[in-house]
């Protein structure tokens, strides 16, 4: 018979009575309740029938108090107006369910270096912090770990010793897209950046330019769009009233290459790639891939940096390691028609195209 707790004013079922009509120990029906902890699944459903029954929901501010653990991880990441932002977030959210653990979110502005402050995040129960975000200085990073607070860097680097941080090797990816472009044929080169403090975008504006004047070409014209697609329309229209005007455009995010594509066809009446190649650096999102864009990309491995972020993060939680650890993972370049292709080097795999040098 099903019991009746709906009535005002009723006590809320307890784990015990749920223990008791189970047939199981507290602590079983805890585990039962606890997302990646082993149960036998004859034992669960017996515990989950009898928590219908009287109808019980565990109570994790209750818990929270008990384990000192709110199963609450704060992520820190700009503006979700970032085309690849929302796709990271969700992907974040669904590594973290499957170890049970839910996101708190903090945004803050592309630029914004110092919004989010330690106190600010200590005032919710979190139980660790991923930064995302491209406007925020490593000071904060620093700070939480000074605190007792596990904290990674995600798609950012930290020049501090104390923090763990996960990215892509931006200096080889960004001297991959020279090599590529100057392999197509491209004589003048420009940049688009992001934020000028960003580590990240120095990073690939090193690469770039590092391999062109290493081979023989001038540096690349550089200007700063600050990870926004309006700025990066300026950006471009400056880029694209040069005399002479660049033959190649490499941009530091997609929202940046997106923005480019608009000005040089609509503004300045020019043709992708005839007459302006473009090249992105970033998470490969559903734009990049639209006929009308089809934009070639230096792609970061978005799904095994999640993987490895959430790690790191449940490897100092758990104080599986205290050792802070630096992550470099590697992408590929995709070939779509937003750039003048090269000879050789091209390479199918599945249904989509790489450029891969040691081909050619």
């Amino acid at each position: 018979m099903l019991e009746n707790r709906k009535s005002h004013g009723a006590r809320p079922a307890t784990a015990h009575e749920v223990a008791k009509r189970a047939g199981v120990s507290q602590s079983t029906v805890s585990r039962a309740f606890t997302p990646g902890v082993s149960v036998a699944p004859e034992t669960r459903k017996r515990i989950l029938d009898a928590a219908k029954a009287v109808g019980y929901r565990p109570n994790l501010i209750a818990r929270s108090l008990i384990t000192n653990r709110s199963h609450i991880l704060g992520v820190a990441i700009s503006t979700v107006q970032n085309r690849s932002n929302p796709h990271v977030l969700e992907l974040i959210s669904h590594e973290l369910q499957k170890v049970g653990y839910h996101v708190l979110l903090f945004l803050t502005e592309p630029s914004e270096v110092d919004g989010l402050t330690l106190e600010s995040i200590l005032q919710f129960r979190v139980d660790g912090l991923l930064l995302g975000s491209t406007g925020l200085s490593s000071t904060i990073a620093n700070e939480c770990a000074a605190a007792g607070m596990p904290v990674v860097l995600f798609n950012r680097t930290s020049p501090a010793s104390t923090v763990s941080s996960v990215t892509v090797d931006n200096i080889r990816g960004a001297e991959t897209v020279a090599q590529f472009l100057a392999a197509g044929g491209h004589k003048r080169f420009a940049y688009i950046g992001g934020i000028e403090e960003s580590p990240t975008s120095r990073e690939r504006e090193h690469g770039f330019s590092r391999w062109l004047t290493s081979n023989g070409f001038a540096a690349p014209y550089t200007v700063t769009g600050n990870y926004t697609f309006e700025q990066s329309l300026v950006a471009a229209r400056e880029v694209c009233t040069r005399k002479p005007r660049p033959d190649a455009i490499f941009c530091g995010s997609q929202q940046s290459a997106l923005a480019t594509m608009e000005v040089v066809r609509s503004e300045f009446g020019l043709a992708v790639p005839k007459d302006i190649s473009v090249v992105a650096f970033g998470f490969d999102g559903n734009a990049a891939g639209w006929p009308s864009f089809s934009l070639t990309s230096y792609c970061q491995p978005l799904e095994a940096m999640v993987v490895e972020t959430i790690r790191l993060l449940m490897d100092s939680i758990e104080k599986r390691s205290g050792v802070p650890r630096k992550v470099m993972l590697t992408g590929d370049l995709i070939v779509r028609d937003s750039a003048r292709k090269p000879t050789s080097g091209i390479v199918q795999r599945g249904d989509k195209w790489f450029w891969d040098p040691s081909h050619s």
